[in-house]
């Protein structure tokens, strides 16, 4: 998985590819992060935990962040990244 479509994450292999697509976007300065400190990610990661249902509800995405899945958790890293 070299994109970032986190639709299609299924699997752990899955997650980690994604992981490694986050990360070279995160060094290759591809896009710019909100939260490109550990501390600031990891904060922001807290916070988009909570909030990450409501992303799904505004995109219409049937997903229940109660029942954590592989996608699930791609999200919640992604959203972490620009989430202010």
């Amino acid at each position: 998985m070299k994109d970032l479509d986190s639709s299609r994450i299924r699997t752990r292999q899955d997650f980690s590819e994604f992981v490694s697509a986050l990360r070279q976007e995160l060094n290759n300065s591809e896009r710019n992060w909100e939260n490109d400190t550990i501390d600031s990610f990891l904060e922001a990661i807290s916070a988009y935990t909570l909030d990450v249902e409501g992303y799904y509800k505004n995109k219409n995405i049937d997903l229940d962040a109660n029942n954590p899945s592989w996608r699930v958790f791609a999200d919640i890293l992604r959203g972490a990244s620009i989430y202010e």
